[in-house]
């Protein structure tokens, strides 16, 4: 089922809330070990759990039918279960309390969608149909994953170090022409294992640019 209008794309910061997933299931599991991995503190509720939830101990699991009550304290929900029932009760009673809340495969019941993501250290590449075609959001981000190597990732790092760099000198870097520097064969450099000569490119291009 598609979203109604535009969606406005945010990228959560959840190191250290209180999250929660209901449902136990292998969709459950994928929900929480993205949480896991962006720092988050993560409870499940379910009657029963895949071993990919057991016994974790970055995760805690309680064994039993959704309660009200689990929603005490949180920052953000997700329900993940195989009964839409138990799905939309857990949505209703969080968008009541003003709570993100994700539904899956439900964007109805949903304050917040999750887009197919390609990682690469922290570039972060979301993408995202509006819920019209999981199935082209999915081949996206499989071309995605083909196109990106651990060389965008070290550019990021590049960037991000020549960046911090010339703001020190008190150079402001807002007005550099970023887009020429990194097309000046950087990647192509750091392909080749030649990091530090990309980086001195990058400075000599974006000092030139500053006119």
């Amino acid at each position: 089922m598609a979203v109604d209008g535009q969606l406005y794309p945010v990228n959560l910061r959840v190191d250290g809330r209180s999250c929660l997933v209901v449902g136990g299931g292998p969709v459950a599991a994928g929900k929480v070990q993205g949480l896991v991995e962006a720092g988050a503190s993560v409870d499940v509720v379910a009657p029963r759990s895949v071993d990919e939830l057991r016994g974790r101990d970055d995760v805690g699991l309680i064994e039993r039918a959704y309660e009200p009550d689990d929603l005490d304290g949180r920052w953000l929900v997700i329900t993940a279960t195989d009964d839409p029932e138990v799905n939309a009760r857990v949505a209703a009673d969080a968008t009541e309390r003003g709570l993100w809340v994700n539904s899956a495969d439900d964007p109805e019941n949903c304050s917040f969608t999750l887009p197919a993501r390609v990682r690469r250290g922290d570039l972060l590449i979301a993408v995202s149909t509006g819920g019209r075609s999981p199935a082209m959001a999915s081949w996206v981000k499989r071309w995605l994953d083909g196109q990106l190597g651990p060389e965008h990732e070290t550019l990021l790092e590049v960037l991000a170090e020549v960046r911090e760099e010339l703001r020190a000198d008190g150079v402001s870097t807002e007005s550099l022409d970023w887009r020429s520097a990194v097309d000046s064969g950087t990647l192509e450099l750091i392909r080749q294992d030649h990091v530090r000569e990309a980086k001195e490119r990058l400075q000599a291009c974006l000092l030139s640019s500053s006119g």
